[in-house]
């Protein structure tokens, strides 16, 4: 029997122990008091977050808070990080009523969190592994990804969406093996499944693909399995969390750096941070009952200024991708390289009217701007050529990017690739809550497990219990995918006095598109300001606002 045939029917017994013991997961996702609404303090933070008029201070405002925040008048959290799981802290605190702060050296999604390959996923290839190895640990870590990724869709609706992909199959039996693969994945999804896989035949899977290979290196296209997965837009999202947490109360401020811990004098115990704005050179000191780490990649730098003696606790692992013309996947549809040779997963996947190819995944060293190695440029290219009917060039790279994830393992690990995602909370020093490891997907969770920590660690009294599952961001509240064309409708009515004339103001419907799937539905009031800076086209030939 063949070493496929054998993994097919250990995959059908896994089906069937799944389903014995899975019912559970096909239940509803369990719904707090605070998410089901009622009480009046929640529902007030609802209105000021959807108020489509509410404004996000200023950053002198909020730099002013933080320098407010004295040992007499101390915030309940200081948060440093603003990638995702930094600002989704600093959201859920700020929702629960605690009086929180959040300090990031860069810029918001300047590091980590806009590096990644753009999918809110349910983590397909670590179901195979659970299954093949017998890893709960890994099944754990599927299912909880698979709830969280529906409410990140549902809680930021215009940066995210359904996006299908696609993985060839060579021989029948991986036809069987991926279809039964994805099959289980569907039942593990149970009521938070995006869209039902399914199976395409050669030729339906070169209409829907054009540039897939109907030939492999020595075997014939015999069809392809389709799955859904989530899509974002990355930074647009981090970005998102720190403006709707700042309309929640939180102190969120950029450009602005820890350079030393304060620590009472009689107990040690960390109180707040001496910072540094990298914009002005001023430094100023914040105090907190307790510090989340949240620097990702960095977060090691942060506990060893809290104890010098303190032990690494994540593995940094090098994500590559790179960007190719758009003529290498169709406008709605991904492909999967589904095995690579050393063992691994590529994604080709459509990006902002480009292709998105990646990622790499092996050790390498912590550095503030990371750059790709030709070596894995090469990679992603190799792995995706022998799946394609085009010619697969180097000079087609458009871009490159490389991004670290901080997994929290053995450093000694000899490679990163069988190591879990999940992420680690912990309080290695009074007062400093470290969050570290997982994914985006998880980024709420892992969020509302570093608050429940440091509300723990400093004996805080929040208002009320994590609201972020059913929390729309920003520009969420009522938003819809037709959204767009209400907005250009509305614009064509609206005037500009141009060249001594008044005349309609146009919108096309790419910049109407861009608009509404960046902003939501406040998209009109930025067309507004637009409009006032003489910045918006008047016409279909002028598409000026089409990257605002």
């Amino acid at each position: 029997m063949s070493a496929t045939a054998t993994r097919i029917r250990r995959l059908a017994a896994a089906a069937v122990a799944v389903t014995a013991c899975g019912g559970a997961i096909l239940l509803p996702p369990s719904v707090s008091s605070n998410d089901r609404g009622g009480d009046p303090a929640v529902e007030s933070v609802r209105r000021m977050i959807n108020d489509q008029n509410a404004v996000v201070p200023s950053r002198t405002v909020q730099e002013s808070a933080l320098i407010g925040a004295s040992s007499a008048n101390t915030l309940d959290i200081l948060v440093v990080g603003g990638g995702a799981t930094g600002c989704g802290v600093a959201l859920d605190a700020a929702t629960r009523g605690l009086r929180v702060g959040l300090v990031e050296r860069e810029d918001f999604s300047s590091g980590t969190s806009s590096r990644s390959t753009k999918l809110i996923h349910g983590g397909v290839r670590y179901l195979e592994k659970a299954v093949f190895n017998l890893d709960y640990g890994q099944l754990k870590l599927v299912f909880h990804a698979l709830e969280e990724r529906k409410q990140v869709i549902e809680n930021a609706p215009h940066l995210c969406h359904a996006l299908p992909c696609m993985t060839p199959c060579f021989d029948w039996f991986e036809v069987v093996y991926y279809w039964m693969g994805l099959k289980m994945y569907d039942l593990v999804a149970g009521r938070r499944l995006l869209h039902l896989s399914r199976y395409y035949s050669a030729q339906e899977s070169v209409e829907l693909f054009p540039t897939l290979a109907r030939e492999g290196k020595d075997k014939s296209l015999r069809g392809t399995v389709v799955y859904y997965d989530g899509q974002m837009n990355d930074s647009r999202l981090n970005v998102g969390l720190a403006c709707t947490a700042a309309l929640a109360g939180a102190a969120v401020l950029n450009h602005a750096e820890v350079v030393s811990f304060l620590k009472d004098e009689g107990t040690k115990r960390i109180i707040g941070a001496r910072i540094r704005d990298n914009l002005s050179g001023q430094e100023f000191e914040t105090y907190a009952k307790v510090v989340v780490n949240a620097a990702g990649p960095f977060c090691d730098s942060l506990r060893k200024m809290a104890n010098k003696d303190a032990q690494p606790m994540i593995c940094p692992s090098s994500g590559v991708h790179i960007v190719l013309p758009d003529y290498y996947s169709p406008e709605g549809m991904g492909l999967i390289v589904p095995k690579t040779k050393d063992g691994r997963i590529v994604f080709m996947l459509p990006w902002l009217g480009r292709t998105l190819a990646g990622t790499t995944d092996s050790n390498t060293s912590i550095t503030p701007l990371p750059e790709p190695h030709e070596d894995e440029i090469q990679f992603i290219l190799d792995a995706i050529c022998d799946y394609l009917n085009v010619k697969v060039r180097r000079a087609d790279v458009l871009s490159a990017w490389s991004g670290i994830r901080p997994l929290a393992v053995d450093p000694k690990a000899e490679s990163t690739e069988s190591i879990s995602r999940d992420h680690v909370v912990s309080e290695d020093y009074p007062g400093l809550v470290t969050i570290t490891g997982g994914k985006w997907t998880t980024y709420r969770s892992m969020a509302e497990d570093a608050v429940n920590a440091a509300i723990k660690s400093g004996n805080l009294s929040p208002r009320n219990e994590c609201i972020t599952s059913n929390l729309q961001l920003i520009g969420g509240d009522g938003w819809e995918p037709s959204f767009f064309t209400v907005l250009a409708q509305q614009y064509v009515r609206m005037k500009k006095s141009y060249g001594g004339k008044v005349v309609p103001g146009v919108m096309d419907t790419a910049t109407a598109k861009h608009l509404s799937h960046a902003y939501g539905t406040l998209a009109e009031r930025v067309a507004i300001i637009a409009q006032i800076r003489a910045l918006l086209a008047i016409n279909q030939r002028s598409n000026s606002l089409s990257q605002f």
